[in-house]
């Protein structure tokens, strides 16, 4: 078995969870390498779009950025940011979100403004974005970033974009349309979240992490599923794909 990268890893976790036909809004970082990753493996009719207006992309390197002028050629289409937000994402026509943060809690609600008091913060981070409406209208929120108990802490100092919210899923009460997160994808791990509390629950370590690394670099008590699996690990030709074709640079992943 090669050697690979915590940060490959989590690339290619999140490449496998990606499915033929489906249309994913992808974000920036490791969410890029891994909808182009799949693209390129197992699901060629991805469709990918873009905040900036690229609509059904089918680069043939990976874009240095949302503006990359790669993404523009073959697309479908290339529109207007409103067009992106109020049409495809405010309408229901987005399967799969990729999102991020400083923070997020057992309820899968995140943090991207503020670290400490929000009046007098210690840092003030990039804000919402496009995150919040993301985390608020696709139907399948996956979350892509490293563990650490100051990035998994017992309580957020600000929800940027909702999760669950709390224990009795207050979505509905606020009126979201997306059924909330599905999955979080960290470098050591893959969580699901419970029926009936909405918490995060640990569903696969990857090879060579234990539960106590998982308990060690997390903010409270996490749950364990009953039937705790291992990773996969990445695969030869998934390897090469990221190494040689994607990122030979490694610009993405240092």
């Amino acid at each position: 078995m090669a050697e690979y990268t915590p940060s490959e890893m989590m690339v290619v976790r999140a490449a496998r969870e990606l499915n033929n036909g489906e249309v994913v809004f992808v974000g920036i970082g490791l969410p890029n390498v891994a909808c182009n990753l799949a693209r390129r493996l197992g699901a060629p009719e991805l469709v990918l779009i873009y905040e900036s207006g690229a609509v059904g992309c089918v680069p043939d390197r990976l874009p240095l950025s949302i503006g990359d002028p790669c993404l523009a050629t073959d697309s479908i289409s290339v529109c207007s940011m409103v067009e992106i937000f109020n049409y495809y994402l405010q309408g229901g026509r987005i399967d799969v979100g990729f999102l991020g943060g400083a923070q997020v809690d057992r309820f899968g609600n995140i943090n991207s403004t503020v670290i400490g008091d929000y009046d007098r913060p210690k840092v003030r981070l990039p804000g919402s974005g496009g995150a919040c409406e993301i985390a608020i209208h696709a139907k399948k929120v996956i979350m892509v970033l490293k563990q650490s108990p100051k990035s998994f802490p017992r309580k957020i100092d600000f929800i940027t974009s909702p999760g669950f919210i709390d224990a009795a899923n207050s979505r509905s009460r606020f009126g979201f349309p997306g059924k909330g997160p599905s999955l979080i994808i960290t470098d050591l791990g893959v969580y699901r979240f419970t029926r009936n509390t909405h918490e995060m629950i640990l569903q696969e370590t990857y090879p060579g992490t234990t539960v106590q690394d998982v308990r060690a670099n997390i903010g409270w008590d996490v749950k364990i599923g009953r039937r705790l699996e291992t990773t996969a690990p990445p695969t030869d030709e998934e390897l090469r794909t990221i190494r040689q074709d994607l990122d030979p640079d490694r610009i993405h992943l240092r």
